[in-house]
């Protein structure tokens, strides 16, 4: 007959495996309405020029990039904090916006995750529209001190 202690090892190390999986699987489904949150305001700051709350979101570092619709593409968070210039402006008005297909997608670590979406981006400058409609955006998002931090960000309008 085998000693108890031979088989304590085994059964410890079943258990240590199952939890693993256990602990894995549900921080990731409770972060999904996180990150979801976290795309959302990205746009969403605009309404009442809330630049804390855009802050607190991108990537306040030199790996921040978004790349624009056009040509433009900016690299790190103190270019980003240039557009503060342009948003700031009373010109500038956030009238709305609209996600539609959200499909957000996460890594098996639980610590990135990346999105695509259309987004209708409803502005004015200066009483003139300046709209974004149908816009594809994607982005990667990683978890930094327990929030979802916006990494990169890509727009782009389809050909017709």
């Amino acid at each position: 007959m085998k000693s108890p202690f031979s088989v304590f090892p085994i059964v410890s190390g079943m258990i240590f495996l199952i939890s693993c999986q256990f602990n894995n699987v549900q921080p990731i489904a409770a972060d999904l309405p996180l990150i979801e949150n976290s795309i959302r305001s990205c746009i969403g700051w605009a309404k009442d020029k809330d630049f804390k709350l855009l802050y607190s979101i991108i990537a306040n570092d030199s790996d921040y990039l978004e790349v624009g619709p056009g040509t433009t593409i900016t690299k790190g968070f103190e270019e980003f904090k240039k557009n503060e210039a342009i948003w700031g402006d009373p010109g500038f008005k956030a009238i709305g916006y609209e996600i539609r297909d959200l499909k957000i997608s996460l890594s098996q670590s639980g610590t990135v995750a990346w999105f695509y979406c259309i987004l209708d981006d409803i502005n004015e400058w200066k009483g003139e529209p300046a709209s974004w409609l149908n816009t594809r955006w994607t982005g990667v998002l990683e978890k930094r001190k327990g929030s979802w931090t916006m990494v990169q960000m890509h727009f782009s309008f389809a050909q017709k």
